[in-house]
């Protein structure tokens, strides 16, 4: 966001050739390689100022939990692509699909061809697993395709979403975003954790079957549901400086 807040002052054609650019070719670095940042127990630090750069650049080393290399292109392309939602609603809808499956396209393509953008694909029993296995930290080109392309398709159907029940279930999250991101990582934790507790009599390792993540999700989201409108109605009736961060 701060480096967005110095972008924001250059030509919007210039911040999207730039960011694009970053997106498309940052996995030739992937060669570079860098240590970790602290010794055993995280107690004992021992990496070079090359380990601390690189990891704050593009190699996530704890503590450096989102390098910048891409994530800052990804916020700057984000800016740049605000335009292509105004206009008329038609037109809009039908240049966002479009542009949405050629990304998607372009991933499957690229993962075809298994030579860029991304580790390659490796023989395994689970084909479409194997094919859709992408790098999220940091962002490969293909988990941005991957995730992105198929983000900006559906937009003209949660468009039409908006004003439905659902619509209005789902905008009450999108209006607290990031309280709603703190929050959650610590129910969710705290949840599985008494969860697991219950079921098996302790709090480590991998105890429950994909269907039990998937209820426990659910059960999160309706938890946090009040909780998030009566912030967001905060936010509404306020005008705290503060606020419009959350």
């Amino acid at each position: 966001m701060i480096v967005l807040a110095g972008l924001i002052y250059l030509p919007r054609w210039t911040i999207a050739l730039v960011s694009l650019a970053v997106i498309a070719g940052h996995n030739l670095l992937d060669g570079v390689t860098s240590g970790p940042l602290v010794g055993r127990g995280f107690v004992s630090l021992h990496a070079s100022v090359f380990d601390w750069v690189w990891a704050i650049l593009h190699v996530p080393y704890f503590p450096v939990l989102y390098p910048l290399i891409p994530w800052v292109a990804v916020m700057a392309a984000g800016y740049a692509f605000g335009p292509l939602l105004g206009g008329e609603p038609a037109a809009r809808n039908r240049r966002l699909i479009i542009l949405g499956v050629a990304v998607a396209l372009g991933f499957v393509v690229l993962r075809a061809i298994n030579g860029y953008g991304d580790e390659p694909r490796q023989a395994s029993p689970h084909a479409v697993l194997s094919f859709l296995n992408t790098t999220k930290y940091p962002p490969s080109l293909l988990f941005l395709l991957m995730t992105l392309g198929p983000a900006i398709a559906i937009l003209p159907v949660l468009d039409r979403l908006a004003s439905t029940r659902l619509g209005r279930f789902l905008t009450t999250f999108g209006r607290v975003p990031l309280f709603f991101y703190f929050v959650h990582i610590y129910a969710a934790h705290g949840l599985a954790l008494v969860a697991a507790l219950a079921l098996t009599g302790h709090v480590k390792g991998d105890v429950f079957d994909l269907w039990v993540v998937y209820v426990l999700w659910a059960i999160l989201i309706a938890a946090l549901y009040p909780l998030c409108r009566w912030f967001a109605g905060v936010k509404a009736r306020r005008r705290d400086w503060w606020l419009s961060y959350l």
